[in-house]
């Protein structure tokens, strides 16, 4: 009798079984779609870009903005949730919907329209003998004192609607370098500053909370840097027609600021 040949032959069948699960196991986790939700504000949704999705709400939602460009990169299924305009109790009102414990990766920007900023911005950009000290004071108060726990309330629904997302929170820039290249906004170099320490006390207040989530932080800050208002290439838009795209990331900003800090992440 011929055990060891039979025996040999059995092992031989039982390894390409096992060889064929494995490879129909990898290949069908290679095929899943990644679920991608997008929230925020409109610099979530790409104002700034001049392109717009008709999706048939007022929301400005771009191909040009971030959650586009990674979901395109990334072969993910986006639902694009984002707003313009949206602070953070939009965000817990109408742009969870989407989030499920099925839910891959969770990518938001929120928090500047709480403080008032697009309000800020448009009073410094008054002439002399208008002032935007006042404004710039109460908008960084409100980010000391409230914006925390209006962030920690959009994080902790975040995470019980999406148990098993991955959660990246992105920043926002400086606008300013400092010069003055516009003759109808007249921001003096000195509010300039002190918008853009506000701009950083924003983003040091969030990445904070998003690290106390346990949350990836992307600090835009940095690569936005020579690429402000009035730099030779800007990223950030000046005063422009529609008045609705100033003050914005253009679309070499979301392509080339924000989008490859995200990448990098996921």
């Amino acid at each position: 009798m011929s055990y060891p040949r039979r025996i040999s032959t059995m092992a031989a069948a039982l390894l390409a079984a096992v060889v064929s699960v494995l490879a129909l196991t990898s290949g069908t986790a290679q095929a899943q779609t990644i679920e991608y939700v997008a929230l925020g504000d409109s610099y979530a949704s790409g104002v700034g870009t001049r392109s717009y999705i008709d999706d048939g709400s007022d929301c400005s939602r771009s191909n040009a903005a971030y959650p586009s460009l990674i979901a395109e990169e990334l072969g993910a299924d986006l639902t694009f949730a984002a707003c313009s305009g949206a602070r953070t109790g939009d965000v817990l009102a109408s742009q969870l919907g989407g989030l499920s414990s099925g839910t891959d990766l969770v990518t938001i920007t929120i928090g500047g329209n709480d403080t008032g900023w697009a309000g800020v911005v448009q009073q410094c950009a008054y002439p002399y003998p208008w002032t935007c000290d006042s404004q710039i004071d109460a908008a960084e108060a409100f980010i000391r004192d409230r914006l925390p726990a209006k962030l920690h309330a959009v994080y902790d629904a975040i995470e019980s609607a999406a148990p098993n997302a991955e959660v990246i929170v992105l920043g926002y820039p400086r606008l300013f370098n400092g010069e003055q290249c516009n003759v109808i906004t007249r921001i003096s170099p000195a509010e300039q500053s002190a918008l853009n320490a506000a701009a950083d006390l924003l983003g040091d207040t969030i990445g904070q909370v998003a690290g106390s989530h346990g949350f990836d932080y992307v600090d835009v800050r940095d690569a936005f840097e020579g690429h402000a208002v009035c730099d030779d290439t800007e990223w950030v838009n000046g005063l422009s027609y529609p008045i609705s795209e100033s003050y914005h990331p253009n679309a070499a900003g979301q392509r080339d600021g924000y989008f490859p800090l995200l990448n990098a992440l996921v």
